[in-house]
């Protein structure tokens, strides 16, 4: 027995455990309301950290226990929380991460990727951070499945980090998705300084703006990214196919669709999964929550939070790692083709769709403010999107064949 069990099992005892509990209740309160003021003070991200840090608040309300695990239907006093029971019901289920990858490809637009093929590689290099952050957790003592959903952080995708740990870890599911959502947040904070690594000149270049994608080619494209990704990663077909079925719907062209379906996806659906999904996941930051992850474990709260703080500190070298991916390929391609590229848009190849790009557009008019590139890179973002959910049914796949045997 370790000396953090046997702390645990004294103060377990003692009843003295509740005393310690409530400065934790306390800092995570005061977490959630920097993010809060991040928010709405500083504009970081609003439509992520607001609901992230109300999350944090009222899971952590002392005698409230809105995030308290129970039973989820019936009443009595093991009945669960609010909170607890949209983290089981819409979480855990995938319902809202399959959902939001519907309306994003209802959002999104494949046209600038289309116009730039070769963006796909960029896309590619920026899941660096993926592949980098998997050895580096199994180094630091997690399992596969553990390491695998840590890794898919670096791909700066809450929705695919979310699905990804439910299939191979579920215990980790509030750390994990925790992590994606706040370090997609800070994008604008975490990539400056990379994308800065590059000479002036480098970032100064201007490109020719994406040629015109026609209809057909738009509209074609989600087919076959579903046929294909059927044959080479099935695994993925089910965040991939939702994310093609909305796209499709977008251009298909037909007013029917694009006048219901698709503005309803774009706008009403996805804000209401936007606010579900940002305060639930900053309600796993709780200490109700700390407790019932580690009795399913089997280990003290405190071995918990030690894993929390190593999911956080490898999904930042995961998110770092993969923007220095994107950069050092798009200084490649700089190189490459003499100049023509400007390798800044390589830190748009992580899936956080659009603020990678805008963070891109921003630190190209801080060197040359007449130069718009956003469209540019525009391409490796939408790349990023689905390089990231390949690499997660690739990892789920993988996870499911050598340690869960089937």
């Amino acid at each position: 027995m370790d000396l953090a069990t046997a702390f645990m099992q004294f103060l377990e005892s003692t009843g003295l455990v509740l005393l310690v509990q409530q400065p934790l209740r306390i800092l995570f309160m005061v977490i959630g309301f920097v993010f809060i003021y991040l928010a709405v003070r500083k504009r970081i991200e609003p439509l992520l950290l607001t609901g992230i840090g109300v999350g944090m608040v009222l899971a952590n309300v002392p005698g409230a226990h809105l995030m308290a695990p129970g039973q989820i239907f019936g009443g009595g006093a093991e009945a669960a929380g609010p909170l607890f029971i949209i983290y089981k019901l819409f979480i855990e289920t995938e319902i809202i991460p399959l959902l939001i990858f519907l309306c994003l490809g209802a959002m999104i637009d494949f046209r600038p990727l289309l116009a730039q093929p070769y963006t796909f590689i960029l896309g590619a290099a920026a899941q660096l951070g993926v592949f980098v952050s998997l050895i580096g957790a199994l180094y630091m003592g997690f399992n596969l499945g553990e390491a695998a959903s840590i890794a898919i952080i670096g791909g700066a995708d809450g929705p695919t980090t979310i699905y990804t740990a439910v299939k191979l870890a579920p215990e980790i599911l509030g750390p994990v998705a925790l992590a994606a959502y706040t370090y997609m947040s800070l994008v604008p904070i975490i990539q400056p300084p990379v994308i800065r690594l590059l000479p002036k000149k480098h970032r100064a270049v201007r490109m020719k703006p994406p040629r015109k994608v026609s209809d057909l080619e738009a509209l074609i494209f989600p087919v076959l990214l579903i046929i294909v990704t059927a044959l080479l990663v099935p695994r993925a077909i089910p965040i991939v196919g939702m994310l093609a079925l909305g796209n499709l719907m977008k251009e298909s062209g037909v007013t029917e669709l694009l006048e219901r379906l698709v503005k309803t996806s774009a706008n009403d659906l996805m804000n209401i999964l936007i606010i579900l999904l940002t305060i639930t996941v900053g309600s796993t930051m709780s200490v109700d929550m700390i407790n019932y992850y580690s009795k399913i474990m089997g280990i003290t709260p405190l071995q918990f939070l030690k894993m929390f703080a190593l999911t956080f500190l490898w999904g930042l070298i995961a998110f770092i790692a993969s923007t220095v991916g994107g950069v050092v390929f798009g200084e490649i391609m700089y190189f490459a083709t003499r100049g023509k590229v400007n390798p800044a848009i390589g830190a748009a190849g992580v899936s956080a769709v659009p603020m990678s790009a805008r963070v891109v557009q921003r630190e190209v008019s801080r060197v040359d403010p007449g130069n718009y590139i956003i469209m540019n890179a525009m391409g490796p973002n939408v790349a990023g999107v689905i390089g990231t959910a390949i690499v997660a049914g690739i990892y789920i796949n993988f996870v499911h064949l050598y340690m869960l045997g089937h």
